[in-house]
């Protein structure tokens, strides 16, 4: 079953995101990122216009507690961020500290997407700061929850991403794009909530994603 990335996008964005579905594949997991142009046409864009794109679903166990409900988040952005924030609806009791980048391709680990993640437990952000180069490269963690993954209201966690650069002089230019909806955890039943995002939806199809296929 193919899927596509939930995400919330403006209009600004809206022919930059009208285009062919690029598939990746994440072990067993299929993920389709809406792209327009190829992502080297993308490195140009203003890092206050990166665009990023992901999705949640059931995380991996914790072999030290594996009663802890486990939510896994996966995104991949246009552009180089320095940083992320991922914001929960639910308190998180727990995270991965440390999360890599994949290359869409080769589904390889790129030892330059890195970041190391912290946040108050329990609390409401999982805060990463590392770097990551862009071009759709997919980045994958997990924090848990308390309750149960499929019980209502379920997680539905927002990303923020951050860029930070220095010049020549020592001048640090920054940069913040989001917040984009990662959605409610896939794989769960249906429910009178389904489908509801935190982020209200566009009207307009040309500016969002279509449902699944099956």
């Amino acid at each position: 079953m193919e899927v596509p990335l939930n995400i919330a996008v403006t209009s600004l964005r809206r022919k930059a995101l009208l285009a062919a579905l690029a598939a990746l594949l994440l072990g067993g997991l299929s993920v389709l990122l809406l792209a327009g142009d190829p992502p080297s046409a993308r490195a140009g864009l203003n890092p206050n216009e990166t665009i990023c794109k992901g999705h949640t679903l059931k995380g991996d166990k914790d072999p030290n507690d594996p009663t802890l409900i486990q939510v896994k988040y996966t995104f991949a952005c246009s552009n180089p961020i320095t940083g992320y924030q991922i914001q929960s609806d639910h308190a998180v009791q727990s995270m991965e500290t440390e999360v890599f980048g994949l290359d869409p391709a080769t589904k390889q680990v790129v030892p330059t997407d890195s970041f190391s993640c912290s946040g108050d437990l329990p609390g409401y952000g999982v805060n990463c700061v590392g770097t990551y180069g862009g071009n759709w490269d997919i980045a994958v963690g997990q924090f848990s929850i308390d309750e149960k993954l499929c019980a209502e209201p379920r997680v539905d966690p927002l990303l923020t991403v951050v860029y930070a650069s220095a010049d020549s002089t020592g001048k640090v230019t920054q940069a913040i794009a989001g917040p984009f909806d990662l959605g409610r955890p896939r794989g769960c039943p249906k429910s009178a909530s389904n489908g509801k995002w935190r982020i209200p939806q566009s009207k307009d199809v040309s500016t969002i994603a279509p449902a699944p296929t099956s």
